[in-house]
């Protein structure tokens, strides 16, 4: 097996996660990025493993061709992992703007490596339980329990001309079934995986200069629990699992070793939590948290009756991950980002 893999997104929160992991594992990592910046940017991060990693520039990924020059690398490739996403809400004028990226960029590269790149076995991409899950229906009696097999029924016509959030999920789910439907009508050389993580929490392993840059799910964390009061009602998500950061990279990395992972989608999910379980676990640990942190109910679930949960126990069963406590993500994440907040403060002073 080459110990060569094309990385797509490892300047974001999740893919400079599974950047750290290769790098730390031996591998050698090409990673595709839009700028020469953000690339810049990758080897100032991870400047002491600098010799492991190359940079290609893909400036646009839904142009035709875009990943055509990426996905042939010297020596070639063995595994593509697929971790670019277009997620922030700031920059959207239409919800096209989150589809079309999505679904484009990811064919675009699957075309690529069929096309140009013999050597690589395996595509691995990561999706959201955005794809999964039905959002119109986030509790019942009985409470519904989701696995692999569950696939979110939103339509396109829904997607395109509802809420952002919306438009968000839907991509992640039309990304994902035009790649299934890619692999059953190509049949290309490859397999494929596809990994489907809940709201991703965790430390950073990439740079940012403050809060405000913070990935979506982390930032969301940030707003509601930690830059709030102690008398705020205690907030509600949507989305009723996580997983932490480092796990996720851990699995995509057995996903790449695992021979029965092939054609396979996970649902990457620790376990179920509502935002009281955070705000307990701040106040319990963070003693400078207390006025900043919702008290709530201490002790008691803030999810609704029926909330839906995951069940986890493929992801598990097959590529042999365990995952960390929530107790271990939030405190690690507080950490984190006190760090940063205190950074801040002190380059304004």
């Amino acid at each position: 097996m080459s110990r060569r893999v094309l990385l797509t997104g490892g300047n974001g929160f999740i893919g400079s996660h599974i950047l750290a992991q290769l790098l730390d594992s031996g591998f050698s990592v090409c990673c595709a990025v839009r700028t020469q910046e953000k690339g810049d940017k990758i080897l100032r991060d991870f400047a002491v493993q600098q010799d492991q990693l190359a940079i290609t520039i893909v400036p646009n990924i839904v142009a035709p061709e875009a990943y055509r020059d990426a996905v042939q690398g010297t020596p070639p490739f063995d595994t593509v992992f697929h971790a670019a996403s277009p997620f922030t809400y700031r920059d959207v004028q239409n919800n096209l703007e989150f589809l079309e990226p999505a679904i484009k960029g990811m064919l675009n590269l699957l075309k690529a490596v069929k096309d140009n790149a013999p050597s690589v076995k395996r595509v691995i991409w990561t999706g959201s339980c955005a794809s999964v899950i039905d959002y119109d229906q986030l509790t019942s009696d009985p409470p519904k329990i989701y696995t692999e097999e569950d696939w979110n029924p939103i339509t396109w016509e829904e997607a395109a001309h509802g809420d952002p959030s919306k438009a968000y999920r839907a991509s992640k789910l039309f990304a994902e079934r035009e790649a299934w439907n890619f692999m059953k009508e190509e049949k290309p050389h490859y397999d494929l995986v596809t990994l489907c993580p809940p709201a991703t929490f965790g430390p950073l392993r990439h740079s940012i200069s403050s809060i405000g840059d913070l990935n979506e799910s982390n930032s969301r964390l940030w707003k509601l629990c930690f830059d709030s009061t102690k008398d705020a009602p205690m907030p509600y998500i949507p989305v009723h699992t996580y997983v932490d950061v480092r796990d996720l990279a851990a699995v995509q990395l057995k996903a790449m070793t695992v021979p029965e992972a092939g054609n396979q989608r996970f649902l990457v999910c620790a376990q179920q939590f509502g935002c009281q379980d955070i705000c307990d676990i701040l106040r319990s640990r963070f003693a400078e948290l207390s006025d900043r942190t919702p008290l709530g109910k201490p002790g008691t679930s803030s999810l609704p009756p029926g909330a839906y949960s995951v069940d986890n126990s493929k992801v598990k069963r097959l590529l042999g991950v365990e995952f960390r406590t929530l107790a271990e993500t939030v405190a690690d994440v507080a950490c984190c980002l006190l760090d940063i907040e205190h950074t801040e403060k002190q380059a304004h002073h």
